[in-house]
């Protein structure tokens, strides 16, 4: 929230006007002395607030100096639970999922899945992102627990996300390129495949990479 005021005030003060192009993030974090994600996460909310502007391959412009007249939405994209939060518990708790999902998985579990995944090559192959999918084939690894707890988590997980303005808006700017739509897909498919096979190691091998991945498009270049 420093950040984003710092910023917005910088703006407001006429250091920079309507127009100008903003110093690039590695100079942002530079100046603030920060890693880049909290430097995106304020870009991103100044961005959903009509304050600034991206443009593919050229950066970042000064759209307006005035909130958006909604001050309710800053509100939101600040609230209790942040992107990073919710990246640090699926990193960290969905690699032991998917270990038990393979151990014990059914064959009722595995049709699930399989069904979940030709969907969303389906709408891959039709140049679409779904989160919907996306949500319903982890919380289905979840179910393949046979773990309530594990059920649970993923649904407190999937509402986090649901709820959380700015997970919202940095996922659409990132998971839904078609490059990383495709190799999204592509992962999501080898995971199923070793659950299928009941390969433990595989299984947590490639949600690691995968909740790693997801890092990366989220916050790094």
């Amino acid at each position: 929230m420093q950040i984003y005021n710092q910023i917005l005030s910088e703006i407001q003060l006429g250091s920079f006007k309507i127009g100008d192009k903003l110093p690039a993030e590695r100079e942002l974090c530079e100046q603030f002395g920060v890693s880049r994600a909290p430097i995106r996460q304020a870009l991103s909310a100044l961005e959903l607030n009509g304050i600034i502007y991206s443009r593919q391959g050229e950066g970042i412009y000064v759209k307006s100096d005035q909130v958006l007249s909604d001050t309710s939405q800053t509100a939101i994209v600040f609230n209790s639970i942040s992107p990073e939060d919710i990246i640090e518990v699926r990193m960290n708790i969905e690699p032991l999922i998917v270990k038990f999902a393979a151990q014990r998985a059914t064959d009722e579990d595995i049709e699930e899945l399989r069904s979940t995944i030709q969907k969303m090559e389906e709408e891959t192959k039709a140049g679409v992102y779904v989160p919907e999918t996306d949500d319903q084939l982890h919380r289905g690894i979840a179910k393949a627990s046979h773990n309530e707890l594990y059920i649970n988590i993923m649904a407190a997980i999937s509402n986090a996300m649901k709820q959380q303005e700015m997970w919202k808006f940095i996922r659409d700017r990132t998971v839904t390129r078609p490059d990383y739509r495709d190799i999204n897909f592509q992962e999501h498919q080898l995971l199923i495949k070793a659950i299928e096979e009941h390969n433990v190691e595989k299984s947590v091998e490639i949600m690691t990479n995968h909740m790693q991945n997801l890092y990366d498009r989220y916050w790094k270049d």
